[in-house]
């Protein structure tokens, strides 16, 4: 049995691992004033948003997820006569449109693919399975690596869905944002009150930043740290200690809203990367998406890994 992925663009995975893997990626459209960007990976589009210095006009932006028409397109179009069987991977149903879209669009593509198979020579079944991951962002990786792993493996469907839907339960995704105005501004812009005015103003005179995580589809603040870089570095260290302590994906996946490159200049990153060479963990380096950025601001970390139930020690 021929199996794939397809992913929402704003699960953050290096570019060269979509690639490897075939991996379909489901674009966003993200509309800021007159100007539009497709959010799809695409390196040249994320350049283009990048170069723009669009700044504090992003917290405006309007985003669009795919739509069930569109999924529908990319399935009967492609991926059925590419593949027996896809796994759909997305960020969690509590903050985006897009998981509701592609069960949607799901009943319309096992109804009408057998048609479009047999019109192209090909028989047998089509499989077609939707996998909330239940965080966001770099929290959404861990989830795909593994589905990667169990596809190569040869798995059966039952089981890589049964499999998939356990790491999405304990997969932890954490964000460190640089701006809280900005990021109130766009909570404020989506209706979603979990930043404050006075949290933002007094957060920012203080320099307190808030460490925010998702897990089980919840999202909220863990801890504060005093500085951007001090958060990075007490965010870079816990999570080496997780590394240490087992996860159940060996993978390690960051997000960073803006040149990569600045990444491994933060402190405590270089303890982080060691912690995973020693325990045999692949650290995954990903440029965050363009949705990502207008939802947290340029600057951010997002960081996502999978383990066991535990709490969180800020």
């Amino acid at each position: 049995m021929r199996m794939g992925l397809a992913i929402d663009a704003s699960c953050d995975l290096p570019q060269e691992f979509l690639q490897k893997h075939n991996i379909a990626v489901m674009p966003i459209t993200v509309h800021i004033d007159d100007e539009v960007f497709l959010d799809n990976r695409n390196q040249v589009e994320l350049h283009r948003f990048l170069d723009r210095n669009l700044g504090s006009r992003s917290h405006s932006a309007e985003t669009e997820p795919c739509s069930i028409e569109e999924v529908q397109k990319l399935f009967l179009d492609k991926l059925v006569l590419e593949q027996d069987c896809v796994f759909c991977l997305t960020i969690t149903a509590t903050r985006s449109a897009i998981n509701d879209h592609v069960i949607k669009a799901s009943f319309a593509v096992l109804k009408n693919y057998r048609e479009v198979r047999e019109r192209n020579n090909i028989t047998g079944p089509f499989l077609m399975r939707v996998i909330d991951t239940r965080s966001l962002f770099a929290g959404s990786g861990p989830a795909i690596v593994e589905a990667t792993r169990l596809i190569d493996a040869g798995e059966a469907p039952a089981a890589i869905r049964e499999r998939l839907t356990y790491i999405a339960n304990n997969s932890y995704g954490y964000m460190l944002p640089r701006d809280l105005y900005y990021l109130r501004a766009r909570a404020k812009k989506k209706g979603d009150r979990s930043v404050g005015l006075m949290s933002a103003v007094l957060g920012s005179a203080l320099d307190i930043k808030p460490l925010l995580r998702g897990y089980r589809g919840e999202t909220g603040p863990v801890g504060k740290v005093r500085g951007f870089e001090h958060g990075a570095e007490t965010l870079f260290s816990y999570v080496a200690k997780r590394v240490h302590a087992g996860l159940l994906v060996p993978a390690v996946c960051v997000s960073y809203g803006g040149d990569l490159a600045e990444l491994s200049k933060l402190p405590g990153y270089d303890g982080l990367r060691t912690a995973c060479e020693e325990c045999g963990v692949e650290l995954m380096e990903a440029p965050m998406s363009i949705t990502g950025m207008v939802n947290v601001g340029e600057g951010a970390v997002t960081l996502g890994f999978a383990a066991e139930e535990h709490v969180a020690e800020f």
